[in-house]
């Protein structure tokens, strides 16, 4: 099993897509891409990558085959203190259960580190998602607070709180 990170392009978008589910729309999206949405998002990264910041993120591939997303945002705020570098990820359906998520996010610190990306990763969490706080445990990160999000939010709340977890870099 050999687990890898590349740039997506457009010729991703139709796999990318054909992998959300409903855990994905409720942790990470928000709700589920179009080829449109998801064309632009992609472009967007490739844009950011190029110019060496901003949002940057990844398909996460198992033997080949797109097995979820990985991205980090050091212009994410909400929770974290400067120099913290946002992790987001997703994985496939398929694909769970394999180890897949701890080694997006082992590989995404690697790329930080080696293009100095912040001082540390930071992977903010819905403390009912407890596959996301076994992924961060696992991977030697530290929980450090509940700090209310501005950003994440359910319908009928205006904030919520999530669990922080940072490793150094």
């Amino acid at each position: 099993m050999r687990i890898t990170l590349r740039a997506l392009t457009r010729q991703d978008v139709e796999a990318h897509n054909a992998g959300e589910d409903e855990h994905i729309v409720r942790w990470l999206t928000g709700r589920y891409g179009t080829v449109q949405s998801t064309a632009d998002h992609f472009d967007r990264l490739a844009d950011n990558a190029r110019a060496g910041r901003g949002k940057r993120g990844f398909g996460v591939f198992l033997d080949d085959r797109l097995a979820g997303y990985v991205d980090c945002d050091p212009d994410a705020r909400d929770g974290l203190e400067p120099g913290d570098v946002n992790i987001s990820y997703a994985v496939h359906p398929w694909a769970r259960g394999q180890g897949v998520a701890g080694e997006a996010v082992r590989l995404m610190c690697e790329y930080m580190r080696e293009h100095r990306i912040g001082r540390r990763a930071a992977i903010r969490v819905y403390p009912e998602n407890r596959a996301s706080v076994r992924v961060a445990e696992k991977g030697g990160f530290t929980y450090v607070a509940d700090p209310l999000s501005g950003t994440d939010k359910k319908p009928e709340e205006d904030s919520i709180a999530i669990l922080l977890y940072v490793h150094d870099l």
